[in-house]
């Protein structure tokens, strides 16, 4: 079978450099023996390792022509290939509940929304790793202060410990990308009760960085009517000003003082 023919409108960029490949799938090494999913793995460049690794390992991928490139070139994974959309599969039934890492090289096109499902089944998934646009990659990783730090960033963080591992040029890639790639890593932390309302957090974040030129007593002023809440400090911030816990303090002064509907 001949390669596979990079697809636009799944934001196919197949990797060819190798040793960037054996870099990405030796994010898992500390995870031997739990199961793992591979998002795209297009014609298994980065499978092979993973397969050589020793993982007990099931792949999805959307487009048939790979499915069929990976049928034919890798018999290991034969009743572990899931011809299907990641975005819509339930994740809760692919190991029979148990517990999974996540890797890919992901398609740039969904790349925020495989992470906000990841982050659906953070009790199920220790660790995801794997190659971004460069661009997402450094908003997940990015601290308070920077220009970058935005949504993803304090959902993810809250969460998980981030770690931001290199860079990956255009011209390791057919077809090359017009952005640079990253690789990140994502380990859940200890947290197990955020302190808060998760619902609520998650409004208070995206409310917040919606409007975040503006000061946080202007994005939020809808959810508490409160005059003498929204002239404390925190309500003079701005949402990058702002770090993981604070969101948290600031969403229990939210609920505790909320706009009666």
């Amino acid at each position: 079978m001949q390669q596979v023919k990079a697809k636009k409108n799944l934001g196919q960029h197949f990797l060819t450099d190798l040793s960037v490949a054996q870099k990405i799938a030796d994010t898992l090494m500390d995870y031997r023996g739990m199961p793992v999913l591979e998002i795209g793995p297009g014609m298994g460049v980065l499978t092979q390792y993973l397969i050589a690794d020793g993982h007990d390992l099931k792949v999805i991928e959307l487009d048939r022509e790979s499915v069929e490139y990976l049928e034919e070139h890798y018999p290991e994974l034969e009743g572990r290939i899931i011809a299907a959309d990641f975005l819509k599969i339930d994740l809760g039934k692919l190991f029979d509940g148990g517990n999974f890492c996540v890797i890919g090289n992901y398609p740039y096109n969904i790349s925020s929304q495989i992470l906000f499902k990841v982050l659906d089944h953070k009790d199920n998934i220790p660790c995801c790793s794997g190659m971004f646009q460069r661009e997402v990659a450094q908003r997940v990783a990015a601290l308070p202060g920077s220009k970058t730090y935005g949504i993803l960033s304090v959902l993810l963080q809250a969460w998980y410990d981030i770690e931001y591992l290199f860079t990956v040029p255009e011209h390791v890639f057919n077809p090359p990308p017009k952005v640079k790639s990253g690789v990140i890593k994502l380990t859940r932390n200890n947290v197990t009760d955020l302190g808060c309302d998760e619902k609520l957090f998650k409004t208070v974040v995206k409310t917040s960085f919606g409007q975040r030129r503006k000061t946080l007593r202007n994005s939020l002023r809808g959810m508490t009517n409160n005059q003498e809440v929204l002239n404390l400090p925190v309500f003079g911030m701005r949402p990058e000003q702002l770090s993981v816990s604070q969101f948290v303090e600031l969403t229990n002064v939210i609920e505790s003082n909320r706009v009666e509907k």
